[in-house]
């Protein structure tokens, strides 16, 4: 594998960070909680875009606002992708606007995972919320390893391979089997 400075990434990949963080500013706006700061892009090393929000109220809402960056950009990685991959996979249609549209979707669904940071504040919730006997919280505790397994799998390229996957290979197998 390739080593790739994590900027660089984020540069080429832009969109995906931008639509990630407005997910989180969305869900916090759906959930009533307060945004004190948003970031949709800076060139930084270590963070590339961020929401500075107030507490929740309750687990469900941070739930939402955690986990709302990868229902988002799964979503829109999907439905840019399918319009593109119609006349790629069906007419062999290979001109820029096809191309377009797939590096706008498969960067956006790059992005989709929750940061780690994300993770540890859920999980700390998550704690709390079991301990009152949540389901919610209860029920989380799989899907918020899983963020940390993806994070810890981004060395090997599994954000951009799950990109690849919502955008590429989905809508391919959905256009095979009409």
């Amino acid at each position: 594998m390739m080593f790739i400075p994590g900027i660089i990434i984020a540069v080429v990949t832009f969109p995906g960070v931008i639509i990630h963080e407005a997910a989180h500013q969305l869900f916090c706006r759906l959930c009533g909680v307060a945004v004190y700061e948003v970031k949709y892009f800076q060139f930084d090393l270590t963070t590339q875009g961020y929401v500075l929000h107030g507490g929740t109220k309750n687990f469900g809402e941070s739930f939402l606002i955690s986990v709302g960056p990868f229902l988002l950009n799964t979503l829109l990685c999907f439905l840019i992708c399918i319009p593109a991959s119609l006349p790629y996979q069906v007419f062999g249609d290979r001109n820029p606007v096809t191309y377009a549209l797939l590096w706008l979707g498969v960067s956006i669904g790059m992005h989709a995972f929750p940061s780690t940071g994300d993770a540890s504040g859920l999980w700390e919730q998550a704690v709390a919320s079991a301990k009152k006997l949540n389901i919610l919280a209860i029920i989380s505790f799989p899907i918020i390893v899983l963020i940390f397994v993806a994070n810890v799998l981004r060395v090997i390229w599994f954000d951009a391979l799950y990109g690849f996957f919502i955008g590429i290979i989905v809508p391919t197998f959905i256009f095979k089997h009409l």
